[in-house]
């Protein structure tokens, strides 16, 4: 009954568009056509359009101007059916129908011209530009009459907002298609779409295969694109054209839905207003000076609040704000001026769009610097900028987050007018003092913010202290901004109690743990800032670790609350304001370097750091005595809760200058000389500990290729201390031995790479490395004997601890603090400088994991599991084969089971380079 095809004639055939000439699909043979309509096919589109569109157009009109005698329920679906009538006839016919014609300033006709950017079209045009006019016309009479008559029927405004958008946005009913269909075929592309080569069919296509109902798909997408953008950017590029008055009223239409109370109609109305605003941006000035003066009515509905921060957060309006200065003060004060506002939806909205706007901005316009006066209806900028200056003080009662607002739009303000110096030159000087004295504001996030500024601000170029420098200064007037605004600062500073205050304030961002005495709280004092308040005093160079250079690996010194921005602040202020700053911190420092309290001890730490850094000239010798007399009292203090604190100040003092960190501080020598001096045998072994651990940070900052002759001396005799102290009786000092003898190893190294020999007369060729590796191996195995031994009897010596001579107690605290130094350089990245070391280490890491020494034992298992994921390069990687092959016959199986563990990760890793040298070692285990 039923008659059988093959399958090929019902599914239509697949191809590429990148095939073969000589073996072309033949349904490319026939690309798609576009219809071209006739006339009677065009004449009765107009038939159709006059009668769906126009009249349902003079309908609407008639049932608002009225007075139905029926019910309400009726009116409502009359209207409801009426409308979308009219938007399915625009929708049918989109672009098709010509859109409203603009108007032109110099008076020529209101035809639009035929020029585009990019070709495109839905297809011939049915009905004129006075069709869509006329809509556009009575449309705004039925919005009129619904916002008034029916303000709650949220359905009714909904379509009034689709119709309008679809009569005023040209182009974006198509642009709406073409979004929706794109998403579509992201969804479905991969269902019809063959690859290349699918292993099934003999044919290979040069590109990716899909049935020919696809691409004509792809085709259409594409020119429904092209359409939408064809008149999009028309009137954005011409000054000269400007929107009609029916324009104007549909966009104040949707001014008034974009802040009604639903707010489903503020959002439909948003995007459609968004949108028009983009097209027109003529039309943003005035929407952007009524949405701000309902921010700043103090009668405002929280509906109409909330719809306008909407509108203005719009990227299309922070855009206009760079180009047009009328808007931005009217922008600025109307956020600055709605604290008003007691409705917690509305302060979340004037919050958030504050942050969106410090997120997004880009400057200001150049025009509005040349209008530096305040005209009748645009204020000047020294204008604006005053009345913003006023409200970030604290003395006018507004409240905090504005205050901060008021602080922060100041800083945006005098980094955008650098572009002017004679601008930027009249207010340095005074925001730099209004940020400065906001260091003691009682406001936490005010402090944060003035942070932030002041180290944007304050340049960084050295003082010039002395009397001559500042005469011959005052001959160039390009450094007359900077004397006037270190006059200015110096003035503040020297106010009875600023510093201490300062000081002081700044001692409550470090909020610390009772728990733990760890810092708790991250730049910025999270636990008292939410997230917008982080986004307001947080600026763009927050994001980015200027500091420190080198990573932190050290986990004696870990864990501080050192802030190098704060310490950045008193090292700006020392260099633009020289001694005079000097002078004051050291009085105020007095109280907090002797104080307990580890706040004060980090907000002393912190400053020591900026002013040891600073290389400020003028009366440098009793500053730098003083400096190195409270640094040695740091060094001696019997306190360790703040040591990760001043452990960041000296590797702050030490850092190098310049992008590249490799010119020395001034000071740098004589923070040296202060590690270097012994410290009394008398003292505790946590500060022996302590002192080693800045040694550690110290010698990590300095740069092994451009070490001066001094420092490469000063490796020389720390490297000897450390190798006569290996055998020290407390484990905290001999791990920091261990991390200090990396450091300083490895520095040794490196500078010797950069020139050969350049320490062999002072090391006596590789002195060190000689005394940490010989007699390294017998040494592990005495201890290995040994606590075989003792295992079998009881300790007869009451004198003797866990059970070894004190010849033996001094040599696995000498293996523990070798341990230390192997764990210390495979954890650090310094392991590629001394894998020679390591290496020559590797026995005793393999025997010494199974002691009676438990710490000894736990170190050596440390040792091993970071060894164990080495690389090696060659040469290295043939004597780590000598090692292994030393050690197949060792006697004692747990070494040989060790090394076991160590071969299964070796030779998964190398044995692909080196089958023929590691078959030995596995031949002889195993067989």
């Amino acid at each position: 009954p039923f008659s059988c095809q093959s399958i090929a004639n019902i599914i239509e055939p697949w191809g590429c568009s990148k095939a073969h000439q000589d073996r072309e699909v033949e349904m490319l043979n026939f690309p798609p056509k576009w219809h071209d309509p006739s006339q009677d096919e065009l004449s009765f589109a107009n038939e159709l359009l006059e009668f769906h569109f126009q009249s349902a157009v003079e309908e609407l009109l008639t049932i608002c101007q009225t007075e139905v005698q029926s019910e309400t329920g009726d009116e409502k679906e009359h209207l409801k059916i009426t409308l979308l009538r009219i938007h399915s006839a625009l929708q049918g016919v989109m672009s098709c129908l010509p859109e409203l014609r603009p108007s032109y300033k110099d008076g020529r006709s209101k035809v639009v011209e035929p020029s585009f950017f990019i070709a495109g079209s839905s297809g011939s045009t049915v009905g004129s530009s006075e069709m869509r006019e006329k809509a556009a016309e009575l449309v705004h009479i039925a919005c009129r009459y619904l916002l008034k008559e029916r303000t709650d029927d949220s359905i009714l405004l909904a379509l009034v907002v689709r119709v309008i958008d679809a009569l005023v946005n040209y182009g974006s009913l198509e642009y709406d298609e073409w979004s929706s269909h794109v998403q579509a075929w992201k969804l479905e592309s991969a269902a019809i779409i063959e690859p290349q080569c699918n292993f099934i069919v003999p044919f290979h296509a040069q590109g990716k295969k899909r049935p020919r109902w696809a691409l004509v798909d792809k085709a259409h997408l594409h020119n429904t694109w092209r359409c939408s953008q064809s008149s999009y950017h028309r009137y954005r590029t011409d000054a000269n054209v400007s929107p009609s008055s029916l324009m104007v009223n549909l966009v104040k239409d949707l001014l008034d839905l974009s802040l009604h109370n639903y707010e489903t109609v503020r959002s439909y109305a948003g995007r459609s207003l968004t949108k028009m605003l983009k097209r027109w941006p003529s039309l943003i000035s005035d929407c952007v000076l009524t949405l701000t003066e309902n921010l700043r009515d103090s009668k405002a509905l929280e509906h109409v609040v909330l719809g306008s921060c909407s509108i203005l957060a719009s990227q299309t309006v922070l855009r206009h704000l760079t180009t047009d200065s009328a808007s931005l003060s009217s922008f600025i004060m109307g956020i600055l001026g709605s604290s008003h506002h007691e409705s917690i939806k509305c302060q979340k909205a004037i919050t958030e769009l504050f942050v969106k706007y410090n997120i997004r901005f880009s400057g200001i316009s150049r025009s509005f610097f040349k209008n530096s006066q305040s005209l009748a209806d645009r204020p000047g900028f020294l204008g604006l900028f005053s009345q913003i200056n006023a409200l970030g003080f604290e003395t006018n009662s507004l409240h905090w987050r504005y205050n901060l607002m008021a602080n922060r739009v100041l800083l945006l303000l005098i980094l955008a007018s650098r572009s002017e110096p004679d601008i930027y030159s009249q207010i340095l000087a005074e925001t730099a003092g209004h940020f400065l004295r906001n260091l003691k504001s009682q406001l936490p996030h005010s402090r944060m913010l003035a942070i932030s500024a002041l180290n944007t601000l304050l340049e960084g170029s050295p003082h010039k202290a002395s009397v001559e420098d500042s005469q011959q200064s005052l001959d160039h007037p390009e450094e007359c901004n900077i004397l006037s605004t270190g006059t200015l600062l110096n003035d503040i500073i020297q106010e009875e109690g600023f510093m201490n205050d300062t000081l002081n304030s700044l001692s409550h961002v470090h909020i610390i743990s009772d728990s733990d005495g760890s810092s708790k709280a991250s730049y910025g004092a999270s636990s008292f800032q939410s997230g917008s308040d982080k986004a307001i005093t947080y600026f763009y160079f927050d994001f980015s670790a200027s500091w420190p250079c080198t990573p932190s690996w050290i986990s004696l010194v870990g864990g501080g609350t050192f802030y190098s921005s704060f310490a950045k602040i008193f090292k700006r202020l020392i260099q633009q304001c020289g001694m005079p700053v000097m002078s004051s911190l050291q009085t105020a420092l007095e109280e907090f370097l002797s104080s307990k309290e580890r706040s004060r001890q980090c907000v002393a730490a912190e400053a020591m750091a900026g002013m040891l850094h600073s290389d400020v000239s003028g009366d440098l010798e009793s500053g730098s005595d003083w400096l190195m007399l409270q640094l040695q009292k740091v060094v001696l203090a019997p306190s360790v809760e703040s040591v990760p604190e001043w452990a960041s100040c000296i590797r702050y003092a030490v850092t190098g200058k310049e992008r590249s960190g490799t010119r020395a501080p001034v000071l740098r020598q004589k923070v040296l000389d202060c590690l270097c001096t012994a410290v009394p045998q008398s003292v505790a072994t946590s500060v022996l500990a302590k002192r080693y651990s800045f040694l550690s940070v110290a010698l990590i900052e300095i740069s092994p290729h451009k070490m001066s002759p001094a420092e490469e001396q000063y490796h020389v005799t720390i490297l000897n201390e450390l190798l006569d102290n290996m055998s020290h009786s407390s484990a905290q000092v001999r791990e920091a031995i261990g991390v200090a003898m990396c450091v300083a190893c490895s520095n040794v190294r490196l500078a010797g790479a950069r020139s050969p020999g350049v320490l062999t007369e002072q090391t006596g060729n590789e002195y060190w490395y000689k005394r940490l590796t010989d007699g390294a191996t017998e040494l592990s195995v005495s201890i290995q004997n040994n606590s075989q031994s003792k295992q079998l009897e009881l300790a007869s010596d009451s004198s003797t601890a866990n059970g070894l001579d004190n010849k033996e107690e001094a040599d696995a605290k000498r293996m523990e603090t070798i341990f230390h130094f192997m764990i210390a350089s495979l954890k650090s990245g310094r392991s590629s400088v001394l894998l020679d070391v390591i290496i020559a280490l590797f026995y005793p890491v393999l025997s010494l994991q199974e002691t009676s020494n438990k710490d000894l034992s736990l170190l050596a298992k440390s040792a091993f599991e970071l060894l164990k994921w080495r690389t090696l390069p060659r040469p290295f990687l043939e004597t780590a084969i000598m090692a292994i092959l030393s050690s197949v016959n060792d006697p004692n199986w747990r070494t040989r089971s060790a090394l076991l563990s160590y071969l299964r990760t070796f030779t998964y890793r190398f044995i692909p380079s080196l089958l023929i040298a590691i078959f030995p070692v596995l031949e002889q285990m195993f067989f």
